[in-house]
């Protein structure tokens, strides 16, 4: 009985991987629709709002029939799902304003803040190997913001906007972690809902609301808002909120990294955008703190996160 319980476990935990992984490729390809939409003329947060909007409208149905499931939830437990909808929501407008490879690479620096939440604030074990991915994160965010000899600190809407959706994602996935049991699908919706406020109170300060295009103009970027918000915000989100609350929370920001090779490879090719030395040593750095965050939870119960006993 114990072996068939421990085999269960690893099944799901390696699915869990796998779909967190997959997941991260998927959405290193998130900026091409982003920017197809800005192209269009959905500027600044308009896009994002457009794209999770058509996400909340496909999952209504689903909402309301798991109505009271979502009403007898825990409360900060719907209250972290709709936290890292805002994360993802940031993160999304983030592409319009900078380069892509530097916006995900700001925006993967969650295993630290994952870290220090996790130590600071719950009060949760650090092993040795963590604090050290700490102080390589750290210095890859000081040598990457610090590339063109200014100072350290991010530039432009765009930079800033990665930055503050890292320490919410990781904020937020410790919530989710430790409060959610909330089913995936319904889960799904509270994250774009809470994506979608984000993006309403923030499109008005970015830009004001676009010239409306004629029907005929109109058509093509609402096709490709829905099928985005379809296919990111629905399909893979409520696959990541499944994965989420059965690993990690710096684990679940490790596995997410396939993000940032993706996202980096796809806009050299398509887009010309390259990283600057000084900003691939950075980036190195971010990536080897992620690959240290994964030796301590391999390692043993006592050095998983969990609190202390």
């Amino acid at each position: 009985m114990t072996y068939a319980i421990l085999m269960n476990q690893q099944q799901t935990t390696s699915l869990a991987t796998a779909i967190v992984i997959v997941t991260g490729v998927l959405w290193g390809l998130y900026w091409l629709p982003i920017r197809s939409l800005r192209d269009a003329g959905l500027d600044g947060a308009w896009g994002t709002l457009a794209i999770t909007s058509a996400a909340v409208l496909l999952l209504c149905p689903a909402a309301v029939l798991r109505r009271r499931h979502l009403l007898a939830s825990n409360r900060i437990g719907l209250l972290s799902i709709a936290l890292g909808g805002a994360a993802f929501a940031l993160y999304s407008i983030g592409f319009v304003y900078g380069h892509v490879a530097i916006i995900i690479l700001l925006y993967f620096l969650t295993p630290v803040w994952s870290s220090l939440f996790a130590r600071y604030v719950m009060g949760w074990h650090t092993p040795l190997l963590r604090v050290v991915a700490i102080f390589l994160g750290l210095a890859g965010l000081y040598v990457m913001l610090s590339s063109d000899g200014g100072l350290p600190v991010p530039q432009g809407t765009g930079e800033w906007m990665a930055l503050l959706a890292g320490g919410l994602w990781s904020i937020a996935t410790t919530g989710m972690r430790v409060k959610s049991r909330v089913e995936p699908v319904a889960a799904a919706f509270v994250f774009a809902l809470g994506a979608t406020v984000t993006a309403l109170v923030v499109a008005p300060w970015l830009g004001a609301w676009p010239a409306g295009p004629d029907v005929g103009g109109f058509l093509e970027p609402a096709a490709l808002a829905l099928a985005t918000g379809g296919l990111w915000w629905v399909l893979s989100t409520a696959a990541l909120m499944w994965a989420t609350v059965r690993l990690e929370p710096a684990r679940v920001g490790i596995l997410l990294m396939t993000e940032v090779i993706v996202g980096a490879a796809s806009a050299a090719v398509l887009a010309g955008e390259h990283l600057a030395p000084r900003e691939l040593v950075g980036g190195a750095l971010v990536l080897c703190a992620g690959v240290l965050e994964v030796w301590p939870a391999k390692r043993s119960c006592n050095e998983m996160g969990h609190p202390r006993s």
